[in-house]
């Protein structure tokens, strides 16, 4: 139920609902339907409370299997996450507008709001439709349904994901689950895009470690052409004859910017990254792949981990846990837990804006976990840096761990 904003007091200037309401009202759609992108909350009244703060970012995150709103709160010197129930952003959404802070902006799939107030206290509303194709609702009823990638690019197939019969270039019927995954990725890398620093970049450089038969590679590639970018995709892959397989296709279908090469993540040094996609790497070699993102300066980095071996023969169980950690399936969970939140706080030691949620699997497997980091406009302060140093120091101490591949990678010994 959509929560109407707080009414003035008599110290407070009179604000027409409207445009206010309005606003809160498209959040509430945004994240009913699926299409919300990002929250950004500017122009803080400057209380003693909040003297530093600079603004509030909000992206969804699922915990626990359940979406929620995770509100990165950036401050002078620091950034603070809270993470909140839809219901409860919608609650407090009407009182902060207009009184803490003084703009709103909405970004969703087709439409971007901006709601600003006066010195007087009006509220008005700017409502934009985003140029790229729209998503479809999270219902799916009354309207087609869109996707980033198109399927009629010949190239599929050469991959084997359609098959053309006089003319008429069809999906394979077993491919259709893979398709909605290639196309569910590229709502999540556009998301990433429009908030990073390539979002007005005309080039792109992009290294897929693991690329294998090569749907998202080609994906990537023709998606970025289609938003105006110059892009330059290398898959790296081990498999000689998978590498032999896309580069023949790449090469008959004329696109020169999409190269592919044998190579492994721990010994591959491209010349520039700008995005650094590594998805179902086992074990340590989402470190490493990481680990290349970090020093080449991507603005992007997109993990799909697998297999976490490294730190479950090292754990070990707090006390009050080895009644729920006795459990192997349990004990699997928790290693996975510590070893991609460990991740995460590197990254934003790193100056990455990092979320960690479900993501369906590309290569169809339980194995379903996306790392998502983008690259900040300015590194955390001296002060944050060490906050979070000390959280993975902590995290180590309490599970007993004595080493964790990409921090050891960042401070060799």
């Amino acid at each position: 139920m959509l929560t109407q904003p707080i009414p003035a007091d008599k110290d407070t200037p009179s604000v027409p609902p409207d445009a206010s309401a309005r606003f809160v009202q498209q959040v509430a759609i945004a994240l009913t339907d699926g299409s919300f992108v990002k929250l950004v909350l500017g122009k803080p009244q400057h209380e003693q409370e909040n003297a530093q703060l600079e603004r509030v970012t909000a992206r969804t995150v699922m915990i626990r299997g359940e979406p929620h709103i995770s509100l990165l709160w950036h401050y002078q010197t620091r950034d603070i996450t809270k993470n909140l129930r839809f219901d409860e952003l919608l609650e407090l959404l009407p009182a902060w507008l207009g009184q803490r802070f003084l703009q709103a902006h909405l970004q969703t799939h087709s439409e971007e709001l901006q709601l600003a107030y006066s010195r007087k206290g009006r509220p008005s509303l700017r409502v934009g439709k985003l140029a790229a194709p729209g998503i479809p609702t999270a219902n799916g009823h009354d309207r087609a349904k869109q996707r980033p990638c198109e399927l009629d690019r010949p190239f599929w197939d050469d991959l084997g994901l359609t098959h053309t019969v006089k003319g008429v270039r069809t999906l394979v019927p077993a491919m259709s689950r893979k398709w909605k995954q290639i196309n569910h990725f590229l709502e999540v890398f556009d998301a990433a895009l429009k908030s990073s620093r390539l979002a007005e970049s005309p080039t792109v450089q992009v290294a897929d470690f693991g690329s294998g038969k090569g749907y998202l590679t080609f994906a990537m590639y023709d998606w970025l052409h289609t938003q105006g970018k110059n892009p330059s995709v290398t898959g790296v892959e081990l498999r000689d004859d998978l590498v032999k397989l896309c580069s023949t296709a790449a090469a008959r279908n004329n696109l020169a910017g999409l190269h592919f090469t044998h190579g492994d993540v721990r010994s591959y040094t491209p010349a520039r990254v700008d995005v650094m996609i590594a998805l179902h790497a086992c074990d340590i070699a989402t470190d490493y792949a990481i680990h290349l993102g970090l020093r080449a300066g991507a603005a992007i980095i997109m993990c799909s981990p697998c297999c976490h071996k490294q730190l479950r023969p090292q754990m070990a169980s707090p006390a009050v846990l080895r009644p729920l950690l006795r459990h192997g399936i349990h004990l699997g969970q928790e290693a996975e837990m510590v070893t991609d939140g460990l991740r995460a706080l590197l990254l934003e030691a790193e100056g990455y804006e990092t979320q960690v949620f479900e993501f369906v699997s590309l290569e169809h497997t339980s194995k379903n976990k996306m790392i998502l980091a983008v690259k900040r406009a300015h590194a955390p302060s001296a002060t944050r840096r060490a906050e979070l140093l000390e959280q993975v120091a902590d995290i180590k101490r309490f599970y007993g761990v004595h080493e964790q591949a990409l921090e050891a990678l960042l401070c060799p010994a």
